[in-house]
């Protein structure tokens, strides 16, 4: 099964402040099936211009993108939420976890939204994952009880709650301490091995990004 799970063709962004600036200068690439790709670039390249506009979070671009063969671009901002909780999740540097639930809750957010599963069968497939990740006993625990490195493996289990085409990260390791990044990478290595778990990183990290199997640089908005 080799076939793609996000396209786009000669994608354009610019920025309005307070001149026209171009972020994103043609951007044509495909992400398969699968596939653990790294986007790394100086600061300022453009790589999570990118990131948000593949999620589809945001809609102001020139050119086009598919997902999952079909074209996103132009589609409803109700459709396009139905597509992201359908097939994309998200792990950020910042956890964003939801205080005033425990962590079990927290996994469940997007399961509960999405409706596709009762919420006995969302909590069953959160505890799931949470045990995937070595979590499950922290399972009723507040986020304000865990370290970074445990905040970050849960905000990893409500990423894969809806079973997503494609996981996006920005900057995921990025608060985390050598050993937590290591585990991090580990988690989604494993991911892409036995789930075949599709992943697109954006990262400064160096040692991360050689570790995954494709590296895309960037430089002043193009590809390179």
């Amino acid at each position: 099964m080799n076939d793609k799970v996000i396209a786009t063709k000669g994608l354009i962004k610019y920025f309005y402040d307070p001149i026209q600036f171009q972020v994103l200068k043609n951007i044509d690439l495909s992400i398969n099936h699968g596939e653990f790709v790294s986007i790394v670039g100086k600061s300022g390249c453009g790589k999570s211009t990118l990131l948000y506009l593949l999620s589809t979070m945001d809609t102001d671009y020139e050119g086009e993108i598919y997902i999952h063969n079909q074209l996103v671009t132009g589609r409803s901002d109700n459709e396009l939420a139905k597509i992201r909780n359908e097939n994309i999740g998200f792990v950020f540097q910042f956890h964003y976890l939801l205080t005033e639930y425990n962590v079990l809750k927290n996994v469940m957010l997007p399961g509960l939204k999405l409706g596709k599963y009762s919420s006995q069968e969302v909590e069953h497939r959160a505890m799931d994952h949470l045990k995937t990740l070595d979590m499950q006993d922290q399972a009723l625990k507040m986020p304000n009880q865990l370290s970074g490195g445990q905040k970050q493996r849960v905000a990893i289990a409500r990423a894969l709650i809806n079973d997503p085409l494609i996981i996006m990260g920005d900057e995921p390791t990025g608060n985390l301490d050598k050993k937590n990044s290591d585990l991090v990478f580990d988690i989604f290595n494993q991911l892409t091995q036995e789930k075949k778990q599709t992943l697109l990183i954006v990262t400064h990290d160096t040692d991360f990004a050689s570790r995954t199997h494709r590296i895309i640089t960037m430089e002043d908005g193009a590809i390179i």
